[in-house]
Order: C-alpha cells, then structure tokens, then sequence
C-alpha cells in the first residue's frame, strides 16, 4: 500500500459537508486507490461498517446497467436502509447520463455523504463549478510526491541520490513507481501519454488536425523554465514547422492541457509593483515521468527538471506559485540609465504568508552566488527568502537573512523553510 496521509487528510476532513466531494486529477495518479482504498479503509478504522460504504466502478462493463441514472438512483436508494450515514463513492461518474442530477438528489439526505470521480475527458475542474451549481467541493490530486515516493518499501533501500535521480526520471505515476523495469516504465510513460491524455483532449475538443498539439506539447516539454506566449509560439511554428497555426489556436490548445492538468501556467509577478505581467508566462508539467517521455528520455538536464520539481512540489503543498520579478535602473557606461528585469524563480502565497525561492543548482563560487541571490536581495519586504540547492547542505542562514536548504530536505521535510 502507498501511503498518501495528506490527500487523504483533505478527504477526511471534507466528510458531512453538505456538497459533493469531486476528486480531480491527471489520469492514473491515484484517484480510484484514495477513494476505494484508502479512503473506505480510513471510514472502517473508525467503526464505519462495510455495508455504509457504497462503492460502485462506473468503467466496469458488469455495472453497464447502473450508468441509467434511474438505475443508480435505484441501486443506491436500495442500500441506504436506516438512518445511520453512507458513503457514497462513485467511479467515473461521466459514464451516467445525467449524473449531475443523480448527484444534486442526495444533497438534501441527512445520512449520505457523496465521493465521486471522473474522467479528464468529459469531467474538468470547469465542470465541478458548473454542474453542481455551487455544491460540489473539488479536492485535487497529483501523481506521488517525493516523500510518498521514498515511503514505497522498495525505494528505502536506495540511496539519497538514486532515489532523486529515480524520481526525476520517471516522475510520480503510482502504477509507474511500483513498475521494477526501466524498459517497462519508459514504454508504459511512452504509450500513456499518447493513447490516454492526448487521446482525451481530441475528444473532448474533437480535434481532426493534431499534429500542431503534439509538436506544442513538445515544444512546451523542450523548454521548461522558459517564458513564452502564444504569439512567441505561433512564431516558432512559423519558422521552423511552416505551420500557420494562429495564437487564439494555441491559446486554446494551451488551456486544453491545462484543463487536463498535463501542465500548470506560472503568471509573471511584479514585486514592487504589487502586480501581475500578463505575458509571457512558464509552464510546468505535471509529471516529469510524462515530460520526459515525449523527449524520448533526452534533454534532461538537471538544472530544469529541478525547477519544475519544486513548483510541483509547492503546488502540492496548497501554495499559490508565480513566477516573480524584480525591476530597477541601473547605470550604463555611456553614463545615461536603464531598467534592469531581475527573476525570482517563484513567488509563494499561503493564506497571509508568502515566500520567495530561487532553485539554484549550485552556488559555489563567488559570482555564481552574486548571481542567484541578487533578485533576492533587491526585494525590500520581511517575507522569507529561500535557495534550494541541489546539494544536501545543512540549512543556514546567511547575513542578509537569506535561507539556503538542500533540494532533498526540502521535498522530504514540509518545514524545511518555514521553521
């Protein structure tokens, strides 16, 4: 069994809230497992009998019949047969005609409480907000974490390093993580990609001519950590695919895989000036497994695949991520002045607190550290200031209250920098 204590948490918490709990989430990261598994398990380590736990696989053919909502309705109606709660956890719940009406008539029963799922083809966050009209609660889950990833029995015995460089490569898929080939692995990350998440955004967008939103998913793959745009976009396949794709186009092939949680949009943030930079943007994958598939396992630079690890891994940690700059005029030798754009890798917010965080892969060296802490060290606020390096360095804290933490410590200890 894989641990996974804090999305869990996030279910147990929402338990008798009077809304329908949607678990949303990239294709085969565990939604299924946390309803069915650890979920029900959860209810029954707390004296919920088994017969109050209503679990139904709408994608399993031997319950065709239940994908008529009266059919369901009737089904589960059938098993609520006293006044204690039930737990209704639905699979796949797109399969049911009219689910949403399904799923809206037990908001107002006192004993039932409602779990469900769905496919990213027909059942997007977009979706929870329109079809249940304000009652439906989405928690959202991500592939493993890399303190899920090192809790799996086998994955103890390696090594720091190994773990890291495991993890990196093929991401945090649980059916992948549990995979003991590296030949497996790559062919079940190749194939996934192709056949299951590009294969849903064509349906459900119903997109003839795809080659342009495969080469974009690539490009976007190439460039992680990079800025861009749709116009900048539709430049690149201009000159070098002769495509005469136009930005709205890519625009909306970019919100698609958004929509499919296959990657997450970084906004620009001005730090002085309190506001947000419409354009250019960076985006981030998902699952660096999946990312790393579609180059054939090339370009994997260490540098990129631990930016995108740690944006991933504050998104996971419920923090709201942008990508920040910092601006000031600086003199030019000809003795007149210009403005200078400094980046800081992301701009964290939780609540009232924020935290700023370059991902450094080094800083030896005098002018590789001038290089990494400048941005920092021009923003005049008290909020902390973090570099995570790759390095397994002890925290510390240097004269300008900067804090500087190994990459592993800070995937592995939630705390490493709030403390």
């Amino acid at each position: 069994m894989i641990k996974r204590d804090y999305i869990l948490n996030k279910l147990m918490i929402r338990r008798h809230n009077n809304m329908i709990k949607v678990v949303t989430g990239l294709r085969r990261c565990g939604k299924s497992y946390l309803l069915f598994e650890l979920f029900a398990n959860a209810l029954m380590a707390e004296g919920v009998r088994d017969d109050h736990i209503i679990k139904i696989n709408l994608e399993d053919r031997r319950r065709k019949n239940l994908r008529d909502p009266d059919n369901l309705l009737q089904f589960i109606d059938g098993r609520m047969v006293d006044d204690q709660m039930y737990y209704i956890l639905l699979d796949e719940v797109q399969h049911v005609k009219d689910f949403e009406d399904v799923l809206n008539s037990y908001l107002h029963i006192h004993n039932a409480d409602v779990y469900v799922t769905g496919s990213n083809a027909k059942f997007l966050s977009k979706d929870v907000i329109t079809e249940f009209r304000g009652r439906g609660d989405e928690i959202h889950i991500h592939p493993l974490s890399f303190s899920e990833f090192v809790g799996i029995e086998q994955k103890k015995v390696l090594s720091k390093e190994e773990q890291l460089a495991e993890y990196l490569t093929y991401g945090g898929l649980p059916q992948v993580a549990l995979m003991k080939s590296a030949g497996e692995k790559r062919t079940f990350l190749r194939a996934l990609f192709t056949h299951t998440y590009l294969k849903d955004i064509k349906e459900r967008y119903n997109i003839k001519l795809d080659e342009d939103l495969e080469e974009l998913v690539h490009i976007l793959a190439s460039s992680i950590g990079g800025l861009t745009n749709p116009r900048k976009l539709a430049n690149t396949f201009k000159s070098v695919k002769n495509s005469d794709i136009t930005q709205d186009t890519i625009k909306n092939y970019l919100d698609y895989l958004q929509d499919a949680f296959v990657v997450e949009k970084s906004m620009r943030y001005d730090i002085k000036g309190k506001r947000y930079i419409d354009t250019p943007a960076k985006y981030y994958f998902e699952d660096l497994g999946l990312r790393n598939a579609l180059l054939n396992f090339r370009q994997m630079e260490e540098t990129n695949l631990m930016e995108n690890l740690i944006y991933s891994e504050l998104r996971r940690r419920g923090m709201d991520v942008d990508v920040g700059e910092v601006s000031e005029m600086v003199k030019k030798s000809d003795g007149g002045s210009e403005r200078r754009h400094l980046e800081v890798d992301f701009v964290c917010n939780q609540g009232f607190r924020r935290y700023y965080i370059q991902s450094a892969y080094s800083v030896d060296g005098d002018e590789k550290r001038e290089q990494e802490l400048l941005s920092l060290r021009k923003i005049n606020d008290s909020f902390r200031k973090v570099v995570v390096t790759w390095n397994s360095t002890l925290r510390y804290q240097n004269d300008d209250g900067i804090m500087f933490v190994g990459l592993y410590d800070f995937l592995t200890n939630p705390n490493s920098f709030l403390e």
